[in-house]
């Protein structure tokens, strides 16, 4: 198959990538990363999440966070919102867009959110029902969408179905996530191959880890099926709770250096990226999670 002239990096860091921390992350620091971001070309940010602070301490302080970074012009800011209470404080925080998620177990669904799978698809079409009424778009994610972390494997005609109710629901696009990066290849392909028969292809987007090792080629899979539209995390930022030992988010800067070589137009400045990724890394006193930065600032250091 061809592969796409053009693909979408969404960038989770500063959500998805933060919230895995240990160290509580100042809000000076998630809105410097954030901004610079931006000016890499990142089009899309996930910038935070309206959770309660008992649950996920790290995005404690997201108004703060929405309230204080300098938005670029044709930059979306977006955040998690998991109940309506979250909602409404991301709406008063003037969020550029909102994210719902459902899980693709039920043990997970159970473990994560305390409810079961069509417990979650109705929150979610509440949610998604009251953001859009406030003009704000919205955007499903299904989590342990190849592999859960309590049932194992999970049919790809599980999948399809549930990016279907988000759809219908008034999602712009589903992410397919692989939460404890347990996928491979030809995994991917069977995954998107059964949701394309419910939702279209350019309606779906992907969201994987890279606790095997898997992350870019399940990627170049995903391309190969028609994908366009790829969740990162830069310098990859994050981790799974559930995956011992996981390495967490497939590193932007990874992406963005396999897109070059292969073509593909993405509009991020690969430099810029990897001084972005320099940056927080530093701040958090960890290595870098990206090869590729970790080479380009190895070389420049000789």
């Amino acid at each position: 198959m061809s592969l796409p002239q053009h693909v979408k990096i969404f960038e989770v860091g500063p959500r998805d990538g933060l919230q895995n921390e240990t160290a509580l992350v100042d809000t000076e620091t998630k809105v410097a990363l954030i901004e610079q971001l931006a000016d890499v070309g990142i089009q899309t940010i996930e910038s935070g999440s309206f959770v309660s602070p008992k649950w996920v301490p790290q995005m404690a302080g997201s108004e703060a966070v929405f309230g204080t970074i300098k938005r670029k012009k044709g930059v979306v800011y977006s955040a998690l919102t998991p109940n309506m209470r979250g909602l409404e404080r991301a709406i008063s925080a003037e969020v550029s867009e909102v994210a719902v998620f459902i899980a693709a177990s039920e043990d997970f669904s159970q473990k994560n959110t305390n409810c079961s799978i069509a417990e979650g698809i109705e929150r979610s079409a509440l949610l998604t029902e009251a953001a859009l009424a406030e003009g704000i778009q919205v955007r499903g994610y299904i989590s342990v969408a190849a592999g859960c972390p309590y049932q194992g494997e999970v049919p790809a005609t599980d999948i399809a179905p549930l990016a279907k109710a988000l759809l219908d629901m008034g999602c712009y696009e589903v992410s397919l996530g692989d939460s404890i990066g347990v996928a491979t290849p030809g995994h991917i392909k069977n995954i998107v191959d059964a949701v394309a028969t419910e939702i279209p292809i350019n309606k779906i987007a992907m969201h994987l880890h890279d606790t095997y090792g898997q992350a870019l080629a399940n990627i170049y899979a995903a391309l190969e099926m028609g994908i366009t539209v790829v969740d990162s995390s830069v310098a990859g930022l994050g981790g799974c709770p559930y995956a011992p030992g996981a390495t967490g988010n497939v590193a932007t800067e990874n992406i963005v250096y396999m897109l070059n070589g292969l073509g593909i137009e993405h509009g991020i400045d690969l430099d810029k990226l990897i001084t972005a990724g320099d940056f927080i890394t530093k701040k958090l006193g960890r290595a870098n999670g990206s090869g590729v930065a970790r080479a380009v600032l190895a070389k420049a250091a000789l």
